[in-house]
């Protein structure tokens, strides 16, 4: 019943964890999703075990230009983690994405990913390949942020949480 986040470049815990993937603001103009997500999982979790919420963010938002270890620290999270669930609240001007979809198709067989695309997004026509390519492989797709917290934590509930 206990969250705690955990920032790009800092060391990952173990325990039951989600990775918030999905796109990252890369103007302090553009507010991110992830305060969202991260209120949206604090708020649902029930399990006695600590959630570690990975956020590949620097604390005050946005994520360093200079990123070689920020690169690492995401692909050790990526491996890492629980549950890794995608919000692609897709915007080709503020917030594209590019590497979301990489990540995307790194994850989509592993049987942990979650994806979560809001059909009220400025380009959701962009989201089309990352939806059909969910459910061809039998994820979980979802709409809404909430749906897609209640899918990331169903896969966490389903696995050993002291691992």
């Amino acid at each position: 019943m206990t969250v705690s986040v955990v920032w790009a470049r800092e060391p990952i815990p173990a325990g039951p964890s989600v990775f918030l993937a999905g796109p990252t603001p890369r103007s302090a103009a553009v507010a991110s999703w992830r305060p969202q997500a991260i209120e949206a999982l604090d708020a649902a979790w029930t399990l006695p075990a600590t959630l570690h919420i990975l956020v590949p963010e620097n604390p005050g938002g946005l994520s360093d230009t200079e990123y070689e270890d920020q690169i690492e620290w995401e692909w050790d999270g990526l491996d890492r983690a629980s549950a890794v669930l995608f919000w692609i609240p897709r915007d080709l001007r503020t917030m594209p994405g590019f590497t979301t979809n990489v990540e995307f198709g790194f994850t989509v067989r592993s049987g942990r990913t979650v994806l979560g695309c809001p059909p009220d997004c400025p380009n959701p026509e962009r989201n089309r390949y990352l939806v059909r390519l969910g459910r061809r492989f039998g994820i979980p797709v979802t709409e809404t942020l909430a749906a897609t917290v209640a899918a990331a934590l169903e896969i966490i509930s389903m696995i050993d949480i002291t691992r």
